[in-house]
C-alpha cells in the first residue's frame, strides 16, 4: 500500500512523468499498430455482414462507433477523476492530464455522433433525431469544447486549471444520462446491444472487441502524446528539460 502511494505521489513530478511515459509510449504504439491492423482485417473483410435485421455491411460501422462511444464517456470520467485529484491533493499534472484528454475525448465523440448519423439513416431512416441517447451524446461534446474553450479564455494558467477542473467535474453528471438513456426513456436508439447476453453473436464479437482494445490503446497513445507534449509547456525553463531538449538535438544532429 505503501509503495502504491509512492508511486502516486512520484507521478505528480512532471520530469518521472514524462521519463515514465516516454517508456510506455513505444510499446503502447505497437501494441495499437498490431491490434488496430487485425481489427480493422475482421471489421472490413473477415466479418460476415448482418443480415438478421437487414443492416447487410452498414454493420460495419459498429466496430468504430461502439468503441467511440464509450470512449467519449469513459474519457469524460478520466477527465473528472484527474481534475479531483488536482483540486484535494493540489497535484499540477493531474490538471496536465485533463487538459491532454479534453481534445481527444472531444475528437472520439465527434467521431461516435458522426459514425452514429452514417450508421442511423440506413438503419433508421433519418441522419439525426433529438432523442435522449444523441442529444446527451451532443452535449458531452459541448462539455468537451466548452473545457477547453474555458482553459483558453485565461491568461493565468492556475485560475485556467481550476475553473477547467470544476466545469469538468459538474459535467461528469452528464455520463450517467447518456448511458441510461435508452433505460429511462423511450428512444429511438438501440438498447445494450453489446453488454447484453447473446445480443450480439459470436461472429461478431472477436472484431469488435479487437477494435474496442486497439481504438483504446490509440486513444491512450494519443493522450500520452499530448501529456508529454504538456509537460514540456508547463516546465519550458526547467533544467531537466533543457538538457532533455539539448540531448534529443544532439541525437538528431549524429544521426
Amino acid at each position: 500500500m505503501a509503495n502504491g502511494w509512492r508511486w502516486f505521489h512520484r507521478l505528480g513530478s512532471p520530469k518521472y512523468l514524462f521519463q515514465k511515459t516516454g517508456q510506455w509510449l513505444p510499446w503502447i504504439w505497437a501494441a495499437t499498430l498490431i491490434l488496430l491492423g487485425v481489427g480493422l482485417y475482421y471489421s472490413l473483410w473477415a466479418s460476415p455482414i448482418e443480415v438478421r435485421q437487414g443492416q447487410g455491411h452498414t454493420v460495419r460501422i459498429m466496430y468504430v462507433h461502439v468503441p467511440a462511444a464509450a470512449l467519449s464517456m469513459i474519457a469524460y470520467i478520466a477527465m473528472a477523476i484527474a481534475a479531483i485529484v488536482g483540486l484535494v491533493w493540489k497535484m499540477k499534472m493531474a490538471f496536465a492530464v485533463v487538459r491532454s484528454i479534453a481534445p481527444v475525448g472531444a475528437a472520439m465523440t465527434f467521431l461516435a455522433l458522426f459514425t452514429g448519423s452514417v450508421w442511423g439513416k440506413p438503419t433508421w431512416g433519418t441522419w439525426w433525431e433529438w432523442d435522449a441517447r444523441m442529444t446527451s451524446e451532443l452535449l458531452l461534446l459541448f462539455l468537451y469544447l466548452g473545457y477547453i474553450a474555458l482553459h483558453a479564455s485565461f491568461s493565468d494558467r492556475s485560475k485556467a486549471d481550476k475553473a477547467g477542473a470544476i466545469l469538468a467535474i459538474v459535467g461528469v453528471i452528464n455520463i450517467p444520462i447518456i448511458y441510461f438513456s435508452v433505460k429511462w426513456w423511450n428512444t429511438l436508439h438501440q438498447g445494450y446491444s453489446v453488454t447484453q447476453k447473446g445480443a450480439l453473436a459470436p461472429e461478431f464479437q472477436t472484431p469488435l472487441f479487437l477494435m474496442l482494445a486497439g481504438i483504446y490503446l490509440l486513444f491512450a497513445a494519443l493522450v500520452i502524446m499530448r501529456l508529454r507534449a504538456e509537460i514540456i509547456l508547463r516546465n519550458q525553463k526547467a533544467r531537466w528539460v533543457t538538457e532533455w531538449a539539448t540531448g534529443a538535438t544532439s541525437k538528431r544532429g549524429e544521426s
